[in-house]
């Protein structure tokens, strides 16, 4: 008889999110156990496999987002790791995407381009779209700014998840009738990037301009989803590979023997990337934006206030008051804001010294932006990096 530990990955193939998982559990794989898996192509919301009924193995690895799943998973009795998280009462260990930080970039990401007007479309009743609604509301409210809010009817709950996702192809033109109501220009945070692509189309049927008139952001970061959109989808990529990896960790602890903490552990996204969808700066002062520009294209090769003052041919007093009213920040702090962004995107590479991050990024020392970030972030560029890059998450209270 084979020692190896025999373990179901009941994960689905059909998402970018599920996708990311999976290469996280492989990674873990190949740099620490052998293991033996037992997978198979799957949706979210499937039915338990029939070969789970009486499984001989040693642990499992699990979306488990239906009550039928979680059932056939503790007659199990065995070590389970879950990658949703959603379950009441479940006992079970949990790794997931830390919402509320999600929201957060999201919420950054538009009211950085200017945005006053700014919206949230989701699916009522999902989990994930749920749980982001009031964080980014929140962090709208925070910024002096009403959050307008668009959520598609509620339908039984025993649909499906690709269920509930139709109600944007079913009630689009409800969806367009909102957008066309909406004050402009406005800054959208679709629920996921299914969703964001949904909001477009729905731009489309009524002639609204994207991103010009209204701006648009989703969730996943699913290539597919997001290159097939027009114009391609901005997106919050979430951290799955690590995700999944982290999950592994804790299995392998409970087929240890060890102990692990029974609650869910939360993981930071990655960060934004940005593509047409919201490529734009949504500020009326032409010579502000004409600032906005040149900080964006050149802040991390050392631009300087001075040269951004003799570009706009505006006195320094001016420059700051009209940019302080505008995004509620100095172009000094804007230039090291972008220089920052562009830090935390560079840390995500192992590949670049710490020094080549600083230099890459306009800092002309590498001490000062250690100084800056750890003053911005609380911790260090290097302690950023190993939480990205191996990170513990935090744990969501009990």
């Amino acid at each position: 008889m084979s020692k190896r530990p025999r373990i179901a990955v009941l994960v689905e193939s059909t998402r970018g999110y599920g996708r990311g998982l999976l290469t996280g559990i492989a990674s873990y794989m190949r740099q620490n156990s052998s293991w033996t898996l037992y997978w198979q192509e799957r949706s979210l919301r499937d039915p338990p496999p029939r070969w789970l009924q009486g499984w001989d193995g040693d642990g499992v690895i699990a979306r488990i987002a239906t009550p039928q799943l979680a059932s056939a998973i503790r007659a199990l009795n065995l070590p389970t790791v879950d990658l949703y998280g959603w379950l009441p009462d479940s006992d079970w260990p949990c790794v997931r995407a830390d919402n509320a930080r999600v929201a957060r970039l999201a919420a950054d990401h538009l009211l950085e381009r200017g945005f006053r007007h700014v919206a949230f479309v989701g699916f009522k009743g999902v989990n994930y779209s749920e749980e982001r609604l009031p964080f980014f509301r929140q962090y709208v409210q925070e910024a002096g700014l009403y959050c307008y809010v668009h959520e598609y009817p509620r339908i039984p709950p025993s649909a499906g998840l690709a269920a509930r996702e139709q109600q944007g192809v079913l009630f689009h033109n409800d969806l367009a009738l909102w957008l066309a109501g909406l004050p402009k220009p406005a800054g959208v945070f679709a629920c996921n990037d299914i969703c964001g692509q949904q909001v477009l189309n729905a731009c489309r049927e009524v002639d609204l301009l994207a991103p010009e008139q209204v701006a648009v952001l989703g969730v996943d970061n699913d290539d597919v989803v997001c290159d097939l959109s027009d114009p391609p989808l901005s997106s919050v990529e979430l951290n799955c590979p690590q995700i999944g990896f982290e999950a592994a960790t804790l299995l392998a602890r409970l087929l240890r023997g060890r102990k692990v903490p029974r609650r869910t552990m939360l993981l930071e996204p990655r960060g934004v990337v940005t593509r047409r969808s919201t490529d734009v700066l949504a500020i009326d002062d032409p010579e502000i934006a004409q600032a906005m520009r040149m900080i964006r294209a050149r802040a991390c090769d050392g631009l300087t206030v001075a040269e951004l003052l003799q570009a706009c041919s505006l006195s320094a007093s001016s420059l700051e008051r009209r940019f302080t009213r505008l995004l509620g920040r100095t172009p000094k702090a804007e230039i090291v804001r972008v220089r920052l962004q562009h830090v935390v995107e560079l840390l995500a590479e192992p590949s670049l010294s710490l020094e080549m991050v600083a230099a890459q990024s306009g800092f002309k020392y590498p001490e000062y932006l250690n100084a800056v970030f750890k003053k911005k972030f609380g911790i260090s560029p290097g302690q950023y990096r190993r939480r990205i890059l191996r990170p513990r998450g935090r744990f969501e209270p009990s």
